[in-house]
């Protein structure tokens, strides 16, 4: 089992318990007691959970636990994605973030370009997620314009009828989708309905759309379709993508970036 899997089942498996010892634990996954210590101590400097004498219990709140995890998973090749996406977006332009981890990257990395440290404003920002409003909130050279709806406490993102009255009204120049899953034929998805659709209505008020997505979502389908391969202009992915991959996304049309 590779330390990714490993690391999921330990994590699915406090969610569900709410605590785990190391025996048990190792019982579980039929790994060595040093390989489950070493597993809760690497956890626990993610701040995903709490280390206990013997063991671990869920860190503070648990719904924070699948973000947190998420963002641990191809955190290199999301900084790098992030960084790509991020030099794709003009001083003052207007672009749309969905939620998720790659996204809340692409918030960060636009939050140190040195031409963005000023304007009027140096950007505008319109997303439903809760936690890259937050972080953005502090650069006042930066226009944030946040969603109504309903808080996801999985995602962070507000979700729901409220949100298209503020969506209704707007358009941005790029909208840059978080996505579980993109294929050719099948296009971007999410893994909740609610979700997709906000995400869909940010892309129709769009000039033009970019997928941040690291390659394991590719050639992937999920239950919630948020909008065709054909209408999305740039998929920046990293360098990990077959070939064959590329060229199907460049024979729809999919100006494909691999960093």
């Amino acid at each position: 089992m590779s330390r990714d899997a490993r690391w999921k089942a330990l994590l699915d498996l406090l969610v569900e318990r709410g605590r785990l010892d190391v025996e048990e634990a190792a019982a579980d996954l039929a790994v060595s007691a040093a390989t489950i210590r070493r597993d809760f101590d690497q956890l626990a400097e993610q701040q995903m959970l709490v280390r206990t004498r013997g063991g671990a219990v869920v860190h503070g709140v648990s719904y924070e636990l699948p973000l947190r995890y998420k963002t641990a998973r191809h955190a290199s090749e999301k900084q790098r994605i992030a960084k790509a996406v991020a030099e794709l977006v003009a001083p003052g332009e207007a672009v749309g973030l969905t939620g998720g981890t790659t996204t809340t990257e692409v918030a960060r990395a636009l939050a140190v370009r040195t031409d963005l440290t000023s304007g009027t404003p140096a950007l505008t920002i319109v997303t439903n997620a809760l936690n890259i409003a937050n972080e953005l909130a502090v650069r006042p050279q930066f226009k944030i314009v946040l969603t109504g709806g309903v808080a996801r406490p999985q995602s962070y993102e507000l979700v729901g009828p409220l949100a298209d009255g503020v969506l209704s009204q707007i358009t941005v120049d790029v909208a840059v989708l978080g996505v579980v899953a993109f294929d050719v034929t099948h296009g971007a998805a999410a893994h909740d309905e609610a979700e997709a659709a906000i995400n869909r209505l940010l892309c129709e008020r769009a000039e033009r759309v970019v997928v941040a997505a690291d390659s394991s979502k590719l050639g992937q389908r999920a239950f919630a379709r948020i909008c065709s391969a054909e209408s999305v202009n740039t998929l920046v992915t990293d360098t990990a993508v077959a070939p064959e991959t590329v060229r199907r996304f460049e024979d729809a049309g999919v100006r494909v970036v691999a960093v």
